[in-house]
């Protein structure tokens, strides 16, 4: 039996732990966390996973939440004026429904699964020391473990990575007391509000540990109005600064959050980080090799809600790649192959997110407008962020945007 050593327990971490142990595989996963730790903890993300995501964990088995989350049935983009008006307000419907599972729920869940089914179980925080003691008494060691020491093993890859600065502010709370949007109080939708050169607000439905809730999430153009967050570090305070912004820069998202109240005082989260791609394979001192998964080696902006989706995807992935290697040697031309097979869905993630951190082109803006008159593009965009690839035939090139949206409005 083959033995597997997976560093980290997030969404993809846990996710390729488990697939793996339901494959056979003697499986080890480290975390610095126990579960008790990591459900009474600080929030971690947010979390909008798109139907292809949710498959990947219905397969295993382990959509334990799948009945209790909210059921978002669509993807809505208002556009801010300078004047608090939205002269774009439209919402595309997905075609299988979206969830979000707070990841202290759903990490904390898993890991005790995980457990329960025989995975042995450490927790501890990995140094590459103990890294380079451990890859020669495992077949595999797979790193997951998205931030710290660990990630510097991997290299940056420059040809795929265009910003070396973080492009965002990120500031997340979770609240209960969001009140329904008037023009689909029937379904949910994930909101995503575009305030032009000042950042977005996303607001979306979540399970978190308390039950139903929303999530309010700023993204700030560093140094503009909305970062504001740093060295805010009293949740209530938090909290209030976020309603103010909502406020001032989105007031049909503030009037029905008027009666929020935080889900708990671990429900607030703010910081920032260049998007960045890594080369995948980490080569530690005594000369074992190592393989990054999912944030570890392709990091994007949380602005296209891509980051828990890439990470399920990334583990089924390469999943697929381990089960099908059989019982030859997981070696430098192995990894890199297995990246490079998650890579060809990764790459449009990471075009896509990249594309939409700047200033949108003017082609872009016509498909955004467009979507407010002819459903079907509004639909397609939504469906969009459950795969990206689709990107490729209609937003880039503005031709292609141009033949795209003149084909909807002649039908």
């Amino acid at each position: 039996m083959r033995k597997i050593l997976v560093v980290g327990a997030g969404q993809s971490g846990l996710q390729l732990a488990l697939g793996l142990q339901s494959q056979g595989y003697e499986v080890t996963l480290m975390s610095n966390r126990t579960a008790d730790e990591i459900r009474s903890g600080r929030v971690m993300s947010t979390q909008c996973m798109f139907h292809t995501a949710l498959q990947h964990e219905r397969d295993l088995g382990i959509n334990f939440w799948e009945s209790q989350a909210p059921r978002i049935e669509g993807l809505g983009v208002s556009v801010a004026a300078p004047d608090g008006s939205r002269p774009i307000d439209w919402v595309g419907r997905l075609d299988g429904f979206a969830q979000s599972v707070d990841q202290r729920v759903k990490m904390a869940g898993w890991m005790e699964t995980f457990a329960q089914r025989g995975g042995q179980l450490v927790i501890h925080g990995a140094a590459v020391s103990d890294l380079d003691y451990f890859s020669r008494t495992y077949d595999l060691v797979l790193v997951s473990a998205g931030k710290g020491e660990l990630v510097s093993m991997f290299g940056r890859d420059a040809s795929r990575s265009p910003y070396a600065e973080p492009q965002r502010a990120l500031a997340v709370a979770y609240v209960h007391g969001l009140g329904p949007r008037p023009e689909h109080p029937d379904f949910d939708a994930v909101r995503c509000n575009l305030v032009p050169g000042v950042g977005e607000l996303f607001v979306m439905p979540t399970l978190t540990t308390s039950g139903r809730a929303d999530i309010l999430f700023w993204e700030g153009v560093p140094g503009g109005p909305l970062d504001a967050f740093q060295g805010v570090k009293d949740p209530a305070e938090h909290l209030s600064l976020t309603l103010e912004l909502m406020e001032r820069f989105t007031p049909w998202e503030y009037a029905r959050a008027t009666k929020v109240e935080l889900t708990d005082a671990q429900g607030t989260l703010a910081g920032r980080y260049a998007p960045t791609v890594r080369n995948p394979i980490g080569r530690l001192p005594g000369g074992g090799l190592v393989l990054g998964v999912a944030d570890v080696v392709v990091a994007n902006d949380p602005i296209t809600g891509q980051g828990s989706n890439s990470a399920s995807k990334c583990a089924a992935s390469y999943l697929a790649s381990i089960v099908e290697h059989g019982d030859r040697p997981f070696d430098a031309e192995w990894m890199q192959s297995a990246f490079d097979r998650y890579w060809e869905t990764a790459q449009h993630v990471t075009k896509w997110t990249n594309a939409m951190l700047g200033v949108p082109p003017e082609h872009v803006l016509n498909l955004i407008g467009a979507a407010g008159q002819l459903q079907p593009v509004a639909d397609r965009f939504a469906n969009g962020f459950n795969d990206p690839s689709d990107f490729e035939n209609f937003f880039y090139d503005p031709e292609k945007t141009g033949a795209y949206l003149a084909s909807v409005s002649g039908a």
